[in-house]
C-alpha cells in the first residue's frame, strides 16, 4: 500500500523536473554564450563584412556583371581575381573557390563558397566522415573537409607561394562559409604546419576566418590554433552549437527541428567535464566572435554587439531553440549584421576622436590581450584535463618564437606527431591511370 502511494509522488518529482529542464533550455538564449566574453575592437572585426562579400562573390559567373552584389557592391576589383575554380574543375573533391590579390588591404584571399544543396559532390565531401578517422597533430579532425582542403592547396601551393614571395608585407587569409568554413579552417591548419612549402612563410601571416563554422577540430587544436583562426557566429546559428555529425545533419534536412531537439537533449544529460575529456569531440575552430542582435523574449532586432573570446568550457555547447537557428546561418544576414556591427564600432570611434598615435597603441595593446587571453585559455585547457592539451612557457599571439615552441612541444611529446606535406597528400590521394589524383580508397598499408 505504501509503494502504491509512492507512485504518484515519483511521477510529481519527474514531471516537475521535466518541466524545469524545458524551462531552462526555453528561456536559454545565444546571448547566454558570450555573456562573460569582452568586446571586440573594430580593429580586429575590420576584415569580417569584406570577407563576407568575398565569400559571396565566389557564387558569381562574372563580377564585372553580377547579379547577386549586396548592398554597396562586392568593393572588388575583377581583375585582381587571379584564380577562380568551380565545380567541374574541382572534380568535386573541393567547394568552388577563387584567389584574391586584395592591394586595398595588402592581403592575398583565398575564399571558399558553401554548401550547395544541389551538388552530391559537397555531401560527399560532408559524409566523408567517422569520428576519430583522422588524428592530425595530436587532435582529430573532419576527415572530408581535410581531404578537400589537402586538394586545394596542392592545385594552389605554387600559386600561393609565388604571391607571398612577390608581395611580402601581404598576409594570407583562408575564408569561407558554412561547408568552406571546414575547408577553410583546415587550409589554415596545414599551411601552418607545413610553411617550407609556401617559402617558410612567417605565421603571423597567416589567417583564417570561417563564417558559420563548422565543428571541424577537436579542443585542443581549437585552442592551440586561435591565433591563426577566427571562427564569426550570427546570434542563434545551429552549425556552430551542434555537436551531431555534419553527414546526420544534411540527410536530416526536412526535420532539422526535431533532429536538433533530440539532440539538445542528449547534449543536456552529459555533464560538461566528459564532454572535454572526450579526445575526438569536434568543435568550432579558433577564436570566436559572437555577434549578438536579439534578446530573450523578444522578437525585433537590436544594434548588433560583437563578443569576443578563446573558451574552453562553455564553447556553444548549447543548441539554441529558436525560429531564426537556420535563418542566422545565411552568408547574406552574417555580411549585413557584421557590417551593421562594424558602423557602430568605427561611429564610437569617431565619436571619441582618437588620434593616429593612439589608435596604433590600441593595435599593440589589443595584440598583447590577445596574446594574454590566448595563454590563459591553453593554461585553462590543462586545468580541465583536456585531452592532449598543454600550456608553453613561452607563448604569444604574434610571437615569433611560438613555431620554434609548438615545434618542440609536439616533438617531445609522443601523442603529438606533425604529418608532414607529403605524407599528407599520399595518406589522402592517390593518382588513378591517367595521372588525376582521387581520394585513396584505402589507406597505404606501410604508414597505417
Amino acid at each position: 500500500m505504501s509503494l502504491a502511494c509512492g507512485i504518484p509522488l515519483l511521477e510529481c518529482v519527474y514531471c516537475l523536473a521535466c518541466a524545469r529542464w524545458a524551462w531552462k533550455r526555453l528561456i536559454h538564449s545565444a546571448g547566454h554564450d558570450s555573456e562573460s566574453w569582452g568586446l571586440a575592437s573594430a580593429v580586429e572585426f575590420e576584415p569580417v563584412p569584406r570577407l563576407c562579400r568575398y565569400i559571396l562573390a565566389v557564387y558569381e559567373d562574372d563580377l564585372s556583371n553580377p547579379l547577386w552584389a549586396p548592398p554597396g557592391g562586392y568593393s572588388m576589383n575583377p581583375r585582381c581575381v587571379l584564380t577562380k575554380k568551380n565545380y567541374e574543375d574541382t572534380h568535386g573533391l573541393a567547394p568552388p573557390y577563387f584567389i584574391y590579390l586584395d592591394h586595398d588591404h595588402s592581403d592575398i584571399v583565398l575564399a571558399v563558397r558553401g554548401l550547395n544543396l544541389a551538388k552530391e559532390s559537397d555531401y560527399a565531401v560532408l559524409l566523408d566522415n567517422r569520428l576519430g578517422k583522422r588524428n592530425i597533430d595530436g587532435g582529430y579532425v573532419h576527415n572530408g573537409l581535410l581531404k578537400a582542403a589537402a586538394w586545394v592547396l596542392d592545385k594552389e601551393c605554387d600559386v600561393l607561394k609565388e604571391l607571398l614571395e612577390l608581395y611580402p608585407s601581404y598576409t594570407l587569409t583562408f575564408t569561407g562559409h558554412s561547408l568552406g568554413s571546414g575547408v577553410a579552417a583546415m587550409l589554415a591548419l596545414v599551411v601552418v604546419q607545413n610553411r617550407d612549402k609556401l617559402g617558410n612563410v612567417d605565421r603571423k601571416r597567416v589567417r583564417c576566418y570561417a563564417m558559420a563554422p563548422a565543428r571541424c577540430m577537436s579542443l585542443n587544436l581549437a585552442v592551440r590554433y586561435a591565433d591563426v583562426i577566427n571562427s564569426v557566429v550570427l546570434q542563434d546559428d545551429f552549425l556552430p552549437r551542434t555537436a551531431t555529425p555534419l553527414e546526420d545533419i544534411f540527410k536530416s534536412l526536412f526535420c532539422l527541428p526535431c533532429l536538433l531537439c533530440l539532440r539538445c537533449m542528449k547534449d543536456t544529460c552529459i555533464p560538461e567535464h566528459v564532454k572535454l575529456r572526450d579526445p575526438r569531440r569536434l568543435y568550432a575552430p579558433g577564436r570566436l566572435y559572437h555577434i549578438v542582435e536579439r534578446k530573450v523574449c523578444r522578437f525585433k532586432r537590436y544594434p548588433p554587439v560583437v563578443k569576443t573570446a578563446v573558451p574552453i568550457d562553455g564553447r556553444f555547447e548549447h543548441i539554441v531553440l529558436s525560429c531564426n537557428a537556420t535563418a542566422d546561418h545565411a552568408i547574406i544576414w552574417i555580411e549585413r549584421e557584421a557590417q551593421k556591427a562594424l558602423d557602430l564600432m568605427l561611429e564610437k570611434e569617431r565619436i571619441m576622436e582618437l588620434p593616429v598615435t593612439q589608435r596604433m597603441e590600441r593595435q599593440q595593446t589589443l595584440a598583447r590581450e590577445h596574446s594574454e587571453e590566448h595563454k590563459a585559455a591553453l593554461r585553462r585547457a590543462v586545468t580541465l584535463s583536456v585531452p592532449d592539451a598543454y600550456s608553453p612557457s613561452v607563448y604569444g599571439t604574434f610571437d615569433d618564437n611560438f613555431s620554434r615552441v609548438t615545434g618542440e612541444v609536439s616533438t617531445s611529446s609522443s601523442t603529438q606527431s606533425r604529418m608532414s606535406w607529403d605524407e599528407l597528400i599520399e595518406r589522402v590521394f592517390e593518382k588513378d591511370d591517367s595521372g588525376q589524383m582521387v581520394p585513396r580508397k584505402s589507406p597505404p598499408s606501410a604508414r597505417t
